[in-house]
This record gives C-alpha cells, sequence and structure tokens, in this order.
C-alpha cells in the first residue's frame, strides 16, 4: 500500500474520532440541559440507598451519554457537601455501568449484512436533528434536534473509523504489528494510555470494536484494551477532584480505585482460568460461544459483563472503599496561608456540566458573602475596642474576596458561553452583579478598619452611646444576613420579605445614629475628630446593608 492510501487512512481515522468526540460532546450537552434538574432531585432523595445510587449512576450515564460527566456531576456534589461519599460511589458505579450502552448502540448499528446498513440509517438522522437545530423556534425543540444530530454524528465518526480500520486491514506491517502484541498487561496500559489522551472510554471502545470487526486485531486483544479503558477513563475525575475539596479528592480517588479493582480481578481471573484449563478458557472463547459471528456484540457485551460484574462485587465493600479513601486523603485542618487565596468550589472542569456548574457558582457566592459577613463582624468588634489581634486574619478576607471577585467573573464568563437553559441563564447574568455587591461590603468593612485604626493614631475611642449603637447595627446586619442567604439559596420571596424588613430597620437606626452623634457634638460630649468617623461608619453600615440587599434582590430574576 503506497503511501497516499497510509495517510488517508491515518487522517480518515483521525477525522473520525474527533466526529465521534463532538458527536459526544453534544449529546451531552443537549441532554444535561434537558435532564440535570431532574438528576438533580433524584440525587436529592437518594440519600444513602446504595442500589438506588447504582441505578440513578447507570440510567443518568446513559441519558447523558457521558460517565466523565456523570462523574465531574457526582464530585460537584460531594464537594458543596450536599452529597455522601457512600452515596457518590454508588452512583460511580452505575456510571460505569451506563457507559456500555454507547458500546451496545455501536456494536448494533454495525449490524446489516447485506441489507441496508443501520450505520447509515442513524447517521442520516445528523441530517433531521440538524435541521431542527437551525429552524426550530422552541428551545426545547432545538435541544432536542441538536441530541439527534449528535446521535447520528456517532455513526458518521463510527464510519469514517471503520473505514480506516479497513484501509489499515491490507497492510502487513500494521497487522504484523498488532499481532506481534501478545503481552496482555500491556495491551491493558495502552487502552489505559489512549482513553487518558482522548479523555473518552466510548471513544476507545468504539474504536476498539471496529479494529475488531476489521481484523486488525483479536477479541482477546480487544477485551484487554477495553478493560484499560476503563483505568483511563478516570483522568477526567481525577482533574476535576484534585482541584477541589478533600471530599471531591476522595471521589475521584474513589473511582480510580474501583476501576483499578476491576481491572486487577478480571486479568487475575484471566490469568488463572488460562493457566488451569491450559488455554482452552479464555473471555475470548466464552463470548464467541455465546455471540457466535458477532464480533462487534462479542466486544460490547464483555464491556458491559465486565462492568457489572465488578459492581456486584464492590457493592458490599462500598463502606470498605469509603474507609480506604479517607485513610488515603485524610482530615486536615487547612493552614493559613495568607498568599494563596482560591476557588473553594469551582474549577474549570466543572464546566464539563454546565448546570452543575451553576449550583457550584451558588455556593462559591454563598461562601463569598460568609467571608464577607465575617470581616463585618470583625471591623465593627475592632472599631469599639480597638484590638487588633486578627487584624492578619481580617486583611486575608479581604484579600481572598478580591480574588473571589475577579476569578468567579472569569469563570461567569466561560459559563455564559455554555449552553445554559433560561433558568440558569438568568441566574449566571444576575450572579455578575452578586459578586460585586459582595466585594463592596468587604469595601465598607475594610473602612471601617481604617477608621478604628485612626481612632488609635489619635489616642481616642467613642464614647459607650456610640459602642452600644454600633452592637446594635451589627447585630441588625447580622439578622439581615442571616435572612438574605435564606432567601438567596432557597430562593424564597418571603424571607426576602423579612429581609427587606430588617433593612428599613437599618436604614432608621443609622439615621438616629446620625442624630444622636450630632446632638453629642453639639454638647460636647464627643470631639470632632471622633464624630467625623462615626458619622462615616453610619453611612458605611447602612451601604453594607443595602449591598446585602442587592444580593437577595436578584432571586427575583430567575425565581
Amino acid at each position: 500500500m503506497d503511501a497516499v492510501t497510509s495517510a488517508t487512512a491515518i487522517l480518515t481515522l483521525v477525522a473520525g474520532i474527533g466526529v465521534f468526540l463532538i458527536a459526544c460532546t453534544m449529546m451531552s450537552s443537549n441532554l444535561e440541559s434537558i435532564c440535570s434538574n431532574r438528576l438533580k432531585r433524584l440525587f436529592s432523595k437518594a440519600s444513602d440507598k446504595k442500589l438506588l445510587g447504582v441505578g440513578i449512576g447507570a440510567v443518568g450515564t446513559a441519558a447523558i451519554q457521558s460517565s466523565g460527566a456523570m462523574t465531574v456531576l457526582v464530585i460537584g456534589f460531594v464537594n458543596a457537601g450536599i452529597m455522601s461519599l457512600t452515596l457518590a460511589a454508588a452512583i460511580i458505579y452505575g456510571a460505569n455501568i451506563g457507559t456500555t450502552i454507547t458500546a451496545q448502540i455501536v456494536a448494533f448499528g454495525m449490524m446489516g449484512g447485506d441489507s441496508l446498513s443501520l450505520t447509515v440509517i442513524f447517521a442520516a438522522l445528523t441530517g433531521v436533528g440538524a435541521f431542527m437545530s437551525v429552524f426550530a423556534k422552541k428551545d426545547s425543540v432545538r435541544k432536542w434536534g441538536g441530541i439527534l444530530a449528535g446521535f447520528g454524528m456517532l455513526f458518521v465518526g463510527l464510519e469514517m473509523m471503520s473505514g480506516s480500520m479497513e484501509a489499515f486491514a491490507q497492510m502487513d506491517e500494521v497487522k504484523s504489528f498488532l499481532a506481534s502484541i501478545e503481552n496482555l498487561i500491556l495491551l491493558v496500559l495502552i487502552g489505559a494510555g489512549l482513553t487518558a489522551i482522548i479523555q473518552s472510554s466510548s471513544v476507545m471502545t468504539s474504536v476498539a470494536i471496529a479494529m475488531l470487526v476489521a481484523g486488525l486485531i483479536d477479541l482477546q486483544q480487544g477485551i484487554y484494551l477495553t478493560m484499560g479503558s476503563n483505568i483511563g477513563s478516570c483522568v477526567v475525575s481525577i482533574l476535576a477532584g484534585m482541584s477541589s475539596g478533600m471530599n471531591a479528592k476522595r471521589t475521584a480517588l474513589m473511582h480510580l480505585t474501583f476501576n483499578v479493582i476491576g481491572v486487577v480481578l478480571f486479568v487475575t481471573a484471566g490469568f488463572l482460568l488460562d493457566a488451569a484449563t491450559g488455554g482452552s478458557f479464555t473471555y475470548a472463547g466464552m463470548f464467541s460461544y455465546v455471540f457466535p459471528d458477532a464480533p462487534q456484540t462479542q466486544l460490547a457485551m464483555f464491556h458491559t459483563f465486565f462492568n457489572v460484574v465488578t459492581v456486584i462485587i464492590m457493592l458490599p465493600m462500598t463502606s470498605k472503599l469509603v474507609s480506604f479513601v479517607c485513610r488515603a486523603i485524610p482530615d486536615k485542618g487547612e493552614p493559613y496561608d495568607e498568599s494563596a487565596p482560591r476557588l473553594h468550589y469551582i474549577n474549570d472542569y466543572m464546566l464539563k456540566t454546565p448546570p452543575i456548574a451553576v449550583l457550584e457558582v451558588k455556593n462559591e457566592i454563598v461562601n463569598m458573602a460568609k467571608i464577607a459577613m465575617t470581616n463585618v463582624t470583625e471591623a465593627c468588634y475592632m472599631v469599639r475596642t480597638l484590638d487588633f489581634a486578627n487584624i492578619e486574619r481580617f486583611r486575608y478576607n479581604e484579600k481572598e474576596l478580591n480574588y473571589l471577585r475577579k476569578n468567579i467573573t472569569k469563570f461567569l464568563v466561560k459559563l455564559s458561553n455554555l449552553q445554559l437553559n433560561d433558568k440558569d441563564n438568568a441566574y449566571v447574568s444576575a450572579a455578575f452583579r452578586t459578586v460585586t455587591d459582595l466585594e463592596r461590603i468587604g469595601d465598607y468593612a475594610e473602612n471601617i478598619v481604617e477608621y478604628a485604626e485612626r481612632l488609635q493614631t489619635l489616642g481616642d475611642q467613642f464614647s459607650d452611646y456610640a459602642k452600644e449603637e454600633i452592637v446594635e447595627v451589627r447585630d441588625l446586619i447580622e439578622q439581615l444576613y442571616e435572612l438574605i442567604m435564606e432567601a438567596y439559596v432557597k430562593v424564597d420571596r418571603n424571607t426576602l420579605k423579612k429581609a427587606m424588613a430588617i433593612e428599613n430597620q437599618i436604614d432608621d437606626l443609622t439615621d438616629r445614629m446620625a442624630e444622636e452623634h450630632i446632638k453629642r457634638l453639639n454638647e460636647g460630649t464627643c470631639k470632632p475628630d471622633v464624630g467625623a468617623e462615626y458619622l462615616s461608619l453610619a453611612s458605611d453600615t447602612e451601604r453594607i446593608a443595602d449591598h446585602f440587599v442587592n444580593v437577595g434582590k436578584v432571586i427575583r430574576d430567575f425565581a
């Protein structure tokens, strides 16, 4: 075979893989958009029911056609503290089962014999879906069009990969090289490495099926490549987990450990069976016997069998798996590191699952609000007592607030460019304003600390009456904060109304603070320099309340 034919085959293979990956992404993003709210409701109901978790993981992954997306979704919920490690493990088990549906679809599509190929029939759905996406007026219809187009493109990519494999099958050099790979462990490592590179076990398994049908590899080689792909598929969860919290890291480690244990068990069992029967009993022989004359079905069914059996083995050992990852990544108090503010909930890997990214943005904003309120409380304490023992912690918090505003905004820009439903789009738009409001609260708290520092320089302090008023306004702001965050998290307009009533009380109090302080100035019981700082403080506390109210008011945009 000449160089041009070889280059054509290689380029066709690369193009086929590219089309297949794009198809998976199209299906995943559109299905996530349609199914994500249902999945979140299912997660909240599952609690620690392991069998239900397996079912949710299997059905959810089969629905959104991405075990990586499902795993990142799970990591997001664990990181947010609304899902236990036990339930996360069960859902990951189910995701491994659900991801095998892609191989089954591919195997089914390659049937047809001398009749019209099912691959061609399914590929035609690309055009149907494209027309729906382009010309439909309803957003839901366009999403279903995207799903159909993605489904059809799976088979367009598959047809291109199959065509390239047929070309490779005519090359004696390629056949000789692949036939020479007899080391089954090496095949597992090749499958893991290639899957880690393309970040899709579905694509790797589909390529293996195409190679098997073209005669480039035998079934035994395909089986071990497929087992390796299960380990390589963990790269997505590892990347997502390593840049998140402790329990997210544990979840990623559980995913890797589960898949490694499954591969080790099956590889060990395969060697023992081969040794015990003198090579007469192998996985390839068993599946060839059960599904004769259908190599694509043989490999697809092994893929399903492998994952189902691994889940059956591991399900009773879930508590031990959870204990193992907790020992491997033990609880540690987070060190105080002034030089390293960080995002606590979001990272770019969350963008693979936009609906969970939106949820994690909300958690990040709630955390930012907590930091801002902590600084308000600290500022009120310092200005009353002139005790600056916690000033370094205060400054670190202010630095972190600035960091969070900047980096949450960057994340929101990326998120706003993805496909979101109308409600999530409205939330993201409002979130831009919210992070700015929270940073401004931090700025006003910083102003109050500066007043305290000036009082210390002057060698003076506020009167006892003024200090009592500061305590009173601080208490009202804390009440306002609690109600605002409850309204924000639960999207509760009734709670927002209660918060607005507190804000009116703060307005009245700050007005009274200014009036009473002017009286004290006129009576000579307060010095002018101190009085100026106090009037500024009253104004700043009122603005803090206004910005907290702004945070709550955004729920009107997406409620």
